[in-house]
């Protein structure tokens, strides 16, 4: 059995929000990640068994390696349909906020959303969730906010309506935003839910082969690249370093995607505690920073200090809006701001 996470009232009232809800519409956060489009797919496909007029939006396009999830052609790209989005959003009863805590989150569509009069819920597992939602779900422990979707849509008694295809969208949310179950992942009702999702009929390992496996050779040819060239190791604060460039990142024809998984890499060395990777946006004028750590060390405080960000203690991110080499400074000053926590026993 699980654990009842979720709080009765907050489960009583998206019931009757749902009851009496004909449109309803899913956002997620920009540059959507495994958890964003798994989750969103993952309650799409559960509305739709509710005989819903139901809709995922999110604000740019996600990876390819995420596309074959059942039901990601019916995702509407806000950059591309723009218009027709922004009518969806304005007509819809209930907007369903998965996987951000504040309205930035979701960039372009953020003064539609906050405008629309349709009920606004939020489902997610960041720190610090905005006062901008009738219902809010918010709960950082929990590892994923698939994970969350499932345990909702179990709340409301309705597990039989999880179809398979639901199913394979939660469980994609929950393996991506744990790096495949190795952070974030020692609840043991984790995997009571695996089993439960098995129940449906899924194929874990096909879905670990869609995600980890179908990459391209640029990516690999990327891979090599940054590792060599690329990757600076401090070892006196048992952390480690790797960033790209817009210039390198064309030339390996990158591809949204293509660095999924880089920050990892070097939590692979021995001693390695905290890992930190900084890649120039192609699409914006600024650099995304990635950071990843074991045991005990808070990247999230990192990330909230230094670049803007926040998350979980061992998967963070942030922004920064310069130059490469002045966030390679700043994460140097990180470093020895945080020395002790990198020194001390796990």
């Amino acid at each position: 059995m699980l654990t009842k996470v979720i709080a009765q009232t907050n489960v009583d009232h998206v019931e009757k929000w749902f009851e009496r809800a004909e449109k309803i519409v899913i956002v997620s956060h920009v540059s959507p990640d495994g958890d964003a489009i798994g989750s969103s797919l993952g309650l799409y496909h559960f509305l739709n068994t509710q005989e819903k007029n139901v809709n995922v939006i999110v604000p740019n396009h996600f990876p390819d390696f995420l596309k074959w999830m059942p039901g990601a052609k019916e995702i509407i790209i806000y950059d591309r349909y723009k218009e027709f989005a922004d009518r969806l959003l304005m007509e819809a009863d209930v907007i369903c906020c998965l996987d951000f805590n504040v309205l930035s989150r979701i960039d372009t569509m953020e003064e539609t959303v906050a405008n629309s009069p349709a009920r606004k819920m939020m489902v997610d597992h960041h720190l610090y969730p905005g006062d901008f939602c009738g219902i809010t779900i918010s709960h950082p422990e929990i590892s994923s906010t698939s994970e969350l979707v499932f345990r909702l849509i179990c709340r409301l008694g309705n597990f039989n309506d999880i179809t398979r295809e639901g199913a394979e969208c939660i469980y994609t949310g929950m393996m991506t935003d744990t790096g495949g179950f190795t952070y974030n992942s020692n609840n043991k009702e984790i995997y009571y839910i695996i089993s439960e999702l098995l129940s449906k009929g899924i194929d874990k390992d096909e879905i670990y082969r869609n995600v980890f496996n179908t990459h391209t050779e640029g990516r690999l040819r990327m891979m090599g690249f940054v590792l060599y060239n690329k990757m600076e190791v401090f070892r006196n604060f048992n952390a480690a370093l790797i960033w790209l460039t817009k210039f390198e990142q064309r030339k390996f024809h990158y591809r949204k995607g293509d660095t999924e998984g880089f920050v990892n890499i070097p939590l692979t060395m021995e001693g390695i505690r905290f890992s930190c990777f900084l890649r120039e946006d192609t699409e914006k004028n600024m650099i995304k920073v990635s950071l990843r750590s074991t045991g005990s060390f808070p990247c999230n405080q990192v990330a909230a200090e230094f670049f803007n960000g926040g998350g979980h203690l061992n998967a963070s991110g942030g922004e920064y809006y310069g130059t490469m080499d002045e966030a390679i400074e700043l994460f140097k000053r990180a470093l020895v701001k945080f020395e002790d926590q990198l020194l001390a026993k796990k």
